[in-house]
């Protein structure tokens, strides 16, 4: 995936187009909400300039990137008429699988390294079919 990572610390919200390959990209927009996708980069723009997300209103705790995430995820499920996700159901329904699945993704690519198998990319044609 491309674009831009928003993400909230100490300093205040962060924009950054690169520095985040590492991480796991957890899709929560259904691909047929394509009028949700037209306004999803304005719609988290606008919210990353409250004043909740302030330096000095974070709380490494209680007020912190994973709050920022989710209060803007049920912003956006308020907007269609959705109820909100507590932290313990968000997490239950779009972290945890997609780190299980990361997980054992990393696991596999550890026991094929160790058995000295050699990982190679497809060809770009062969992606394609």
């Amino acid at each position: 995936f491309a674009g831009v990572v928003y993400n909230y610390d100490q300093e205040g919200v962060h924009r950054a187009g690169s520095g985040w390959e590492q991480s796991i990209c957890i899709p929560l927009v259904q691909p047929d909400m394509w009028e949700l996708l037209q306004h999803w980069d304005s719609l988290l723009e606008e919210f990353s300039l409250e004043e909740a997300w302030l330096p000095h209103r974070y709380e490494e705790q209680h007020h912190n990137c994973f709050t920022f995430a989710l209060a803007f995820v049920n912003r956006v499920r308020r907007g269609r008429g959705r109820p909100a996700l507590s932290k313990e159901r968000f997490t239950e329904s779009f972290v945890l699988p997609r780190t299980r699945e990361a997980s054992r993704y990393l696991r596999l690519h550890q026991q094929l390294a160790q058995a000295e198998f050699y990982i190679v990319p497809l060809a770009e044609q062969e992606q394609d079919s």
